[in-house]
């Protein structure tokens, strides 16, 4: 996607001048939208650190990452004792997002069968394979998603509504940002836009990270898509105004009955989605469908992060540098869930790469 008008993706490889070693690139999400900053990674140490700190965010790029990750650490030492303890680390280090489980496991099932001779090189083409697995499924998202944005921009047009704006409303940030390149849930809004639909997006901020008010909103103006960011608290009210005509978020898991794991507050948008009327959609590759696991509220891991992320904000200084603010009073305990789960009954559809499906009829899309 677009940075400056320069096309970028989120993660790739290149050789270090150094010590001729592959180095993995990365975009630096902690930074952004005040600094663009690309970070070189060369140890799989500092790969982990990335996807636990979320310099590296959002499940698609998640399994990427890990991916990557385990390609630097077979580039260290190919043996199956240090593989094997990686995959354990990288495995702990972000519970909820099933991807990053699914690469893992994708790369092990592969590297195992090998000579430890052998791994480096196929640890690096199989993470490959899977960043352009995951680009193809995206754009395939995009295609089928677009849709229903294109169906709600011509029922405006028959209604005579008032400028014919499509508004979509988003929750944290499933855009390129989050995946490979072109995004899960803005991957339908990409593909509208570019297709000159009329549209809109409401930009939840997100709390408490602000994913959605830092980088949602730092890449769709980068696209040239028009947008407000709202407050977390605000989708409600303006679904009562008729002011949302649909909601699209992405997943980090998707239970085989359709239930939906993904940024704490989702839950909350889908309740008033529902109450007023409102398509809610959630975007996902299949690696992010959870066939194992029929149950979201009781089976999926909700990951627990520090509260330090609900105590502290980001912002740009007067002098130009990054500051952390203290926004809660000294002592104050936080609690700091980083996702929900929505219930496949408040879920219109599930859009995959395979087409848009109902919660109960999301097991179609294996057999497509």
């Amino acid at each position: 996607m677009l940075v400056n008008s320069q096309l970028y993706r989120t993660i790739w490889p290149q050789r270090s001048r150094a010590n001729s070693l592959a180095v993995v690139c990365i975009i630096d999400q902690t930074k952004l939208p005040h600094q663009f900053v690309i970070a070189s990674i060369e140890h799989f140490q500092q790969m982990l650190a990335a996807i636990n700190t979320m310099q590296v965010r959002g499940a698609p790029l998640i399994g990427a990452a890990a991916a990557y990750a385990i390609a630097l650490a077979v580039q260290d030492d190919a043996s199956d004792q240090h593989l094997q303890a990686s995959a354990a680390q990288l495995m702990q280090s972000r519970p909820t997002a099933v991807n990053l489980h699914w690469a893992v496991q994708r790369m092990l099932g592969l590297l195992m069968t090998l000579p430890a001779s052998d791994r480096n090189q196929a640890a690096w083409h199989e993470a490959a394979n899977i960043c352009e697995q995951d680009v193809l499924l995206n754009q395939a998202i995009g295609r089928h998603g677009w849709t229903l944005i294109q169906a709600a921009s011509e029922h405006a047009k028959v209604s005579q509504v008032q400028g014919s704006v499509v508004n979509v409303l988003t929750h944290c940030n499933a855009g390129w940002l989050a995946t490979v390149d072109f995004g899960t849930a803005l991957a339908p809004i990409y593909t509208a836009h570019n297709a000159g639909i009329n549209l809109h997006v409401w930009v939840d901020e997100t709390r408490p990270r602000n994913q959605g008010a830092s980088l949602t909103a730092w890449e769709l103006a980068q696209h040239g898509v028009p947008h407000t960011i709202i407050s977390d608290n605000a989708g409600g009210h303006l679904m009562q105004q008729g002011l949302v005509d649909l909601v699209i978020v992405g997943a980090d898991r998707v239970t085989s009955q359709g239930d939906v794991c993904n940024k704490i507050g989702t839950y909350l948008k889908a309740l008033a989605a529902f109450d007023n009327d409102v398509p809610f959609y959630a975007a996902v590759p299949s690696p992010t469908i959870d066939w194992t696991i029929t149950d979201g509220l009781t089976e999926i891991e909700i990951e627990h992060r520090h509260g330090d992320e609900l105590a502290y904000m980001q912002g740009l200084a007067a002098d130009g540098s990054l500051q952390n603010i203290r926004v809660i009073p000294v002592g104050a305990q936080a609690m700091n869930p980083a996702f929900d789960v929505t219930p496949a009954r408040l879920v219109t559809g599930i859009i995959t790469e395979q087409g848009i499906f109902p919660p109960a009829e999301l097991s179609l899309s294996r057999q497509t």
